[in-house]
């Protein structure tokens, strides 16, 4: 084989070419490094950690100053097992999706602070394991502990039980999709084998959460939402002779949205939604925010001011958790109503249900949400009558009952009184005596007392109780307004 002298004419060429390539190759070097020790090679440093935030994080803001501006109760929220099940597996890199969905709804969940309790129920192994040494009393703290009077201290923690306190709600649910290439588009351009091209390409992932009542089991909300991924590569090229000699010159990038925060962000708009279902915040106007903008603190007041104000959409069934507008039981004493021949504006159709748990007095988000509605009617001058509701498992003796019965009175009074209603317009019209059997009211409810929210022009014959205040004998035994 005979070599061949380089062409002369060539050389021109060449060291462009060669200054050119030695510019692009130095230009790889630009990250930064760090050498911890004089005996140690340079390692390249990167971006400092940061606080991973998401397009969601507005939302959530938005979300925890709406429940606490509102006077919500602080729900105990945990979380269960939230999985991939979109099957997508790689034998070289793996599970294509991620493995921590309920690591990301605790995670979203803490961003709401005070508003809420959160309660591990996800990974309990090490409470479980020092709850065992305690009970084989090999748990202590270094101290002594006096178990029974005139007996020495022992060195072991006594445990009488009773400390993991219970959650009101948990969220479970799972990655159920990745689509991938749902759509594609690009372009291609060259002229004497120099050119350009551009191409994107957008798939997709799907997430359904749901909360349930961990009491009752009951499925209070469930969601369904899916995001688009977008990529996009760009590049030019040049491939041509220039005499005997080719120059192939290709350059570009490619990009995309990261998949996994396209998850995280997802389940967090599950998060907002399932808390303002249970805690009776509109969740919409906090979610158009994080979407839509603008993301300044005025923006954020109108959001929060609409979120908490905005009445609560009645559901069909009534449960201890979710309070909807029913019709009075045939059985039940008749409310005296108000109509707009008295002066008023009028009363809202059906009575009001506002539910409570079983011994309990405590109004829950449901609840708040359903009188913040009634306060909202109340505005324009309309009245209501509220039927207040609990579990018909609830049994207790006739004095118990009646107490329980004005506390719940009262917690509806305080409450509509907190969100601006005049005390005057509030009124008890009917409570259990000792001989009122019990009145049932829908599948395993039960009617516990009846009050009424005068219409604005309303004018009572006679000086209503305080709420809580027990009726006459006669009168609540009638029926009748006191």
């Amino acid at each position: 084989m005979t070599l061949m002298p380089p062409n002369p004419s060539s050389w021109p060429l060449r060291l462009p070419l060669l200054v050119l390539s030695a510019i692009v190759l130095s230009a790889c070097n630009t990250l930064p490094t760090r050498q911890a020790a004089p005996d140690e090679s340079p390692v390249i440093a990167g971006s400092a950690p940061r606080r991973n935030e998401t397009p969601m994080d507005p939302a959530l803001v938005c979300l925890r100053q709406a429940m606490l501006s509102g006077q919500a109760r602080v729900a105990s929220i945990s979380v269960g097992d939230v999985k991939d099940y979109t099957g997508k597996y790689s034998q070289n890199e793996g599970n294509a999706i991620t493995q921590g969905g309920s690591l990301m709804i605790y995670s979203a969940l803490g961003k709401l602070g005070s508003a809420i309790r959160l309660h591990e129920r996800f990974d309990t192994r090490i409470a479980e394991l020092e709850l065992a040494y305690a009970d084989r009393r090999q748990l202590g703290d270094g101290q002594l502990h006096t178990v029974e009077a005139g007996k020495p201290p022992v060195p072991w923690m006594p445990y009488f039980g009773g400390s993991i306190l219970r959650s009101d709600y948990y969220i479970v649910g799972g990655i159920t999709e990745v689509n991938y290439n749902i759509a594609s588009r690009g372009g291609e351009v060259s002229i004497a084998s120099v050119g350009a091209r551009q191409r994107t390409f957008t798939m997709n992932v799907g997430v359904d959460l749901r909360i349930i009542d961990t009491r009752s089991l009951q499925v209070l909300k469930t969601v369904s939402l899916q995001k688009q991924i977008t990529g996009e590569e760009v590049g030019v090229g040049v491939f041509r002779f220039f005499g005997d000699e080719l120059l192939d010159l290709n350059v570009g990038g490619k990009s995309q949205e990261p998949l996994q925060l396209g998850v995280r962000t997802t389940i967090e708009h599950g998060v907002v939604e399932l808390v303002a279902a249970v805690t009776g915040v509109q969740p919409q106007p906090c979610v158009d925010l994080a979407i839509s903008g603008p993301r300044t603190a005025e923006a954020m007041s109108r959001a929060v001011a609409t979120a908490v104000g905005a009445p609560a959409k009645p559901a069909p069934a009534v449960s201890s958790q979710e309070s909807a507008p029913v019709a009075a039981p045939n059985n039940a004493p008749a409310a005296k109503s108000v109509s707009a021949s008295n002066g008023a504006s009028g009363v809202l159709g059906a009575p009001i249900a506002v539910a409570f748990e079983p011994n309990s007095s405590v109004l829950d988000g449901a609840a708040r949400g359903v009188l913040g509605g009634v306060a909202k009617a109340a505005e324009g001058g309309m009245g209501a009558q509220l039927l207040l509701l609990t579990r018909d498992s609830e049994s207790l003796p006739s004095a118990q009952r009646l107490q329980l019965a004005q506390s719940r009175a009262r917690a509806v009074s305080d409450a509509l009184v907190a969100m601006g209603l005049a005390a005057s317009r509030i009124r008890v019209d009917w409570l259990p005596d000792a001989n009122a059997p019990m009145e049932r009211q829908g599948a395993g409810m039960q009617v516990v007392a009846r009050l009424s929210v005068l219409s604005a022009g309303a004018v009572p014959a006679a000086a209503a109780p305080a709420a809580g205040a027990a009726p006459s004998k006669d009168k609540a035994a009638s029926g009748a307004a006191p």
